[in-house]
């Protein structure tokens, strides 16, 4: 174990930072990617594919445990992007004026402030959604969605379009030709995968890596919300899990499973321009997912929960110089840290407004003292109640107001299926976790799409 000050660390980063003039940034980003990719054993059992992300994984440090700030894609993602909280700035869905938050508005965003601090910055595919960040890009390959195929009567399936005429390929293309240039100042290169997200339309290639006879649908209890309050099962897919149980399912996990193997191979692509460039060894890279994904647990299909499946996210970095090949840190994390982290990483002044903490610590050694708990906020479809998650090395409590709980004792009861909120064996428990609430402003209101700006 590597024994090294926090004092230390900074000494490091800044002159591996003078050594180098700054580090460059490749921000890599999938959509609705869940964390079967980890092998977790109390997740999933079946093969998941993905050799270029597992390889990054295997590079450099993969954090086990990183949580989302919103386990919905636009709060999730603007959360990453100002360093401000939802229950700061009020952003918890996603049809909202985003700008509209004060919290927000007074933010720099994070690719807008490397700008501002000398970087070039370039992004392709999906790394926003819906918040804008003026001055943030010097080149822009915005995201849109592949055409569905003629009459689909599925929401999955082979796509009719070749793979190098698909978006997700062509924002790989864009990130490639970027680390193919000459730069003469360091740079911040973001690439966004829109896939696994729906609809799951791929080449049949993909397809053809998962024989449905192959599949493995995870383990659910048909009676796991019978304990938990109305506001829980109202976030649950109940029609979804009932064609589940009625056979056919496996369809579409293996459709998920082909789309999560198709954006791994183009992660694999610009990951590979990478290594053969002039910049593999001053680049940092992080790859992240906005949120988790349910197939299944907790009687769900989907995201939008604030249970393990929705809120466990990818977290990986490789920073030359700092992390080793093949770490891992167990501990808890939230995906609000990826701002100060990097500015941190390239020497940067830190921002006062963002929120988060600063991984670099982590990254000299995963086995730090690390006692923060992880936030993560929700709410229904356009209702004003706030819900928070408190996730902790043990438990995961949840508060949906007015007195209405969840916890869950994570060691014991990995796939939280016994709610212990009225236990009381766990008061004790149950009362620490809710003093760790944050204290959260007033959610923004939906706005209709024909009132938005």
């Amino acid at each position: 174990m590597k024994i090294i000050s926090h004092l230390f660390v900074l000494l490091l980063l800044t002159s591996a930072a003078a050594a180098n003039d700054r580090m460059n940034v490749l921000f890599l980003a999938i959509d609705d990617l869940n964390t079967w990719v980890l092998s977790d054993p109390d997740r999933y059992t079946g093969k998941v594919i993905a050799p270029n992300i597992k390889k990054l994984a295997s590079d450099g440090m993969l954090f086990t445990r990183a949580y989302c700030a919103s386990s919905v894609c636009s709060p999730s993602r603007t959360a990453i992007l100002s360093g401000v909280a939802p229950w700061k700035s009020g952003i918890y869905q996603n049809a909202l004026e985003n700008n509209d938050s004060p919290a927000i508005k007074a933010a720099t965003p994070l690719p807008t402030y490397f700008r501002q601090n000398g970087y070039y910055t370039a992004t392709s595919g999906k790394i926003s959604h819906a918040y804008a960040m003026p001055g943030a890009w010097d080149r822009e390959l915005p995201h849109t969605r592949d055409p569905r195929p003629p009459n689909p009567n599925k929401g999955y399936g082979p796509i009719h379009l070749d793979e190098a005429e698909m978006n997700d390929t062509k924002y790989a293309d864009f990130a490639i030709e970027e680390l193919g240039k000459a730069h003469d100042k360091p740079f911040f290169i973001a690439c966004g995968m829109f896939h696994p997200h729906g609809p799951w339309f791929v080449p049949q290639k993909y397809f053809d890596l998962y024989p449905i006879e192959d599949i493995v649908l995870p383990e659910i209890n048909e009676d796991d919300l019978n304990d938990v309050p109305e506001q829980a099962v109202r976030l649950a897919s109940l029609d979804q899990m009932r064609q589940r149980l009625k056979g056919g399912f496996e369809e579409r996990i293996q459709a998920y499973l082909a789309s999560t193997t198709y954006a791994d191979t183009q992660i694999g692509r610009v990951l590979d321009a990478l290594a053969a460039s002039p910049y593999a060894e001053n680049t940092i890279v992080v790859l992240w997912s906005d949120h988790g994904y349910h197939m299944g647990e907790k009687m769900h299909s989907g995201k939008t929960t604030l249970w393990e499946e929705g809120t466990h996210s990818l977290l990986m970095f490789k920073a030359p110089g700092i992390t080793e090949p093949g770490e891992r840190c167990n501990r808890f994390v939230s995906l609000l840290d990826l701002y100060p982290t990097l500015v941190d990483l390239c020497d940067l002044p830190r921002p006062s407004h963002i929120d988060g903490n600063p991984l670099a610590p982590l990254l000299m050694d995963p086995d730090l003292p690390w006692n923060q708990p992880v936030i993560t906020g929700l709410l229904e479809k356009w209702k004003s109640d706030v819900y928070l998650s408190v996730r902790t090395d043990g438990y995961r409590y949840i508060n949906y107001g007015d007195g209405i709980e969840e916890l869950y004792d994570c060691q014991k009861d990995p796939k939280e299926w016994t709610n212990q909120a009225d236990n009381p064996e766990y008061r004790e428990i149950l009362e620490k976790h809710r003093a760790m609430l944050p204290e959260a402003v007033e959610a923004m209101p939906y706005v209709p799409a024909n009132k938005r700006g």
